[in-house]
């Protein structure tokens, strides 16, 4: 793994020591990770099919439990779902909006449980919510009445209806077209230096990677293992491993052996 200097821990907001994680001994999807995450950060999980980047951001928001090993974030230890207010923001694969309620009461819907401000002011926030991402006239529509692309949107506004200075977002870019894909990675980039977010992704879209991402990890399916961490930009241009060039550059093996010969 690329030696990277560790940030210093007023600026770590999520730190990760040791982390095993699968469905047991016998199924270990990754052992004893070792990472942190900056505050102000767009930090990547990365890695091949299988290699338990979904998995690993589960852990991270508390929703699995690790077979060994600490998840710390802001100073607090492990996340929990089942102590109240969450201290961060979900983005779920595919918005997981909830299709009987409009986009609005989508997006309220994290303030009603979570706090007893009054209706006016939650329909304020939903609206300045909805302002921030662009969907300032799809507050009354309902998800299956607006594009996939607006549905990231919708789903980034709710993650981000508590105030949060943390959200996690679980590919973003999946089953975008390309014109809406840099659309939200405009608005990452946006959230992120606007608001000093610290975004957290699972991506596999590498012109996304290349355009937002500050730092990144590369999980390893058969080493079970971080194989890099650094500048996706760097580790592109000047890793000596194989591994990491083949999954920057979208080449197999028998797409190397063939240009070596």
């Amino acid at each position: 793994m690329s030696a990277i200097a560790k940030p210093q821990a007023a600026d770590v907001l999520i730190d990760v020591n040791n982390l095993t994680i699968g469905w047991g001994p016998d199924a270990v999807l990754q052992k004893e990770a070792t990472f942190q995450v900056e505050r102000g950060d767009i930090f990547v999980i990365l890695g091949g099919s299988g290699c338990g980047k979904s998995t690993l951001l589960r852990h991270l928001v508390g929703l699995e439990e690790p077979l060994s090993g600490e998840i710390t974030i802001a100073g607090l230890g492990k996340p929990r779902l089942d102590v109240g207010r969450p201290p961060f923001g979900v983005m779920f694969q595919g918005g997981a909006l909830f299709g009987s309620l409009t986009v609005g009461e989508n997006v309220a819907l994290p303030i009603e449980q979570w706090t007893s401000l009054p209706h006016d002011a939650v329909t304020a926030i939903v609206r300045a919510k909805l302002r921030l991402v662009g969907l300032s006239s799809a507050e009354d529509k309902f998800p299956a009445e607006i594009s996939g692309g607006m549905k990231k949107r919708a789903a980034i506004a709710r993650a981000m209806a508590l105030e949060p200075s943390l959200i996690f977002l679980d590919e973003p870019s999946a089953g975008l077209d390309p014109v809406s894909s840099v659309e939200l990675d405009e608005l990452i980039l946006t959230l992120s230096d606007g608001l000093g977010l610290t975004v957290v992704i699972v991506t596999h879209e590498l012109h996304s990677i290349f355009k937002i991402v500050k730092r990144c990890i590369v999980l390893d399916k058969d080493t079970r293992s971080i194989l890099a961490e650094g500048d996706p930009r760097e580790l592109r241009d000047h890793s000596d491993n194989p591994a990491i060039h083949r999954f920057f550059s979208r080449t197999s093996d028998s797409d190397s052996t063939a240009k070596d010969t």
